[in-house]
């Protein structure tokens, strides 16, 4: 018996080290490479880029070639952009987990954003569906910039008539996080009553609308400035949660949309019906954190393992026909995107800026080009 008690000290010991370890090695952040001149002859464009981790003082707008067009691409003119805060997480390389995957050190690709709307420039020779011209909008890596190039497959669809540049660009990770997070993790029903924490946000702001959409009674969690503007989106009900702790109240929710995680998931218990949901899309800031808000996300599996109600973990995939869907809904005026603040791309790193205080009512937008009316 104390044979086996010293082995597993020893596996604790082991485990704990290894951890200290990762954490050592996966927070060290390398200088910042110097800015590549782009190379002369070369069609040139505008770029923002985020070529070591850090704060926004590391976000630079740079000068760079302008991407080849392979058979299966397209090149668009970037209209417009929009942030989220996933393109918070990579530029501070946060939580340190994430770098196992986009670069130890300093990122692997130093491009930056991913929701993007503009016209189609050029098509490489085996694209299809697409044509010079089109107004276009999705989701790919390096959306702050003039120009970038996404495969025909990929998410990349058609901008319906009467959805605007600004708009198309504000919905692909913010609003299919919501859509997925009520229709496909929640398994949300007409007249179920939903709270959406975090009402206020990108994803809360559609969250809302969504949910009307889909028939439920909902309430919208926010702080007391942004009351006027929850209510604006067709909330049944809002909670000021500077006044009043939603998990304290006698009200029972069959599905959770949390898009903020200042709960532990024992007080969501007392806010949820018994075999109710709750979605965890968000969390706070992970600065200094191995792992982050996906702490909050292994939690809820592991007590949805012991509990009638469930937890779910939620991270979004794009796709093409979720976008054309959400396009479709902003061209009928059933859905509509909230604009905080716009920015130029030469001020992306103020627009970072603001992203980071998260504060944001809504989208902030990078306004690339003028948008054409429509």
């Amino acid at each position: 018996m104390k044979l086996r008690y010293k082995i597993l000290n020893t596996l604790l010991v082991l485990i704990v080290v290894a951890v200290v370890a990762l954490r050592l090695v996966l927070s060290h952040d390398s200088p910042c490479p110097s800015t590549a001149a782009a190379a002369g002859g070369e069609a040139h464009m505008q770029a923002g880029l985020s070529r070591c981790y850090g704060s926004p003082e590391v976000v630079r707008v740079e000068q760079v070639a302008r991407p080849a067009v392979a058979d299966d691409e397209l090149l668009v003119k970037v209209h417009a952009a929009s942030l989220n805060p996933l393109d918070w997480h990579y530029m501070e390389g946060s939580p340190y987990i994430m770098r196992l995957g986009v670069g130890v050190g300093v990122p692997d690709d130093p491009r930056m954003g991913v929701d993007f709307s503009g016209t189609v420039e050029a098509v490489g020779k085996a694209v299809q569906h697409f044509k010079v011209g089109d107004a276009v909008f999705g989701g790919h890596s390096g959306a702050f910039a003039e120009y970038l190039t996404v495969r025909e497959s990929r998410n990349v669809v058609l901008k319906p008539e009467g959805v605007s540049f600004e708009q198309a660009a504000a919905l692909p990770i913010a609003a299919v996080t919501a859509l997925q997070a009520l229709r496909d993790k929640g398994k949300m029903h007409r007249g179920e009553r939903v709270l959406i924490n975090g009402a206020s946000g990108g994803v809360g702001t559609f969250a809302v609308q969504l949910a009307k959409w889909m028939g439920g009674d909902v309430t919208g969690v926010c702080s007391t400035r942004n009351m006027e503007l929850v209510r604006s989106l067709g909330v049944d009900h809002v909670i000021d949660y500077t006044r009043e702790d939603f998990t304290h109240g006698s009200a029972r929710y069959d599905l959770i949309i949390d898009n903020v995680g200042n709960h532990s998931m024992l007080e969501y218990r007392h806010a949820m019906a018994p075999d109710g949901v709750l979605v965890v899309v968000g969390g706070p800031n992970s600065n200094g954190q191995l792992l982050g808000p996906l702490t909050s996300m292994l939690t809820a599996k592991i007590v949805s393992s012991f509990v009638r109600q469930h937890f779910e973990p939620f991270l979004a995939e794009l796709n093409p026909k979720d976008l054309s869907l959400l396009a479709e809904l902003t061209q009928q005026g059933k859905l509509k995107p909230v604009i905080d603040r716009r920015y130029p791309l030469q001020q992306l790193p103020d627009a970072m800026r603001y992203l980071e205080a998260g504060h944001a009512r809504g989208k902030i937008m990078i306004d690339v080009v003028a948008d054409p009316a429509g």
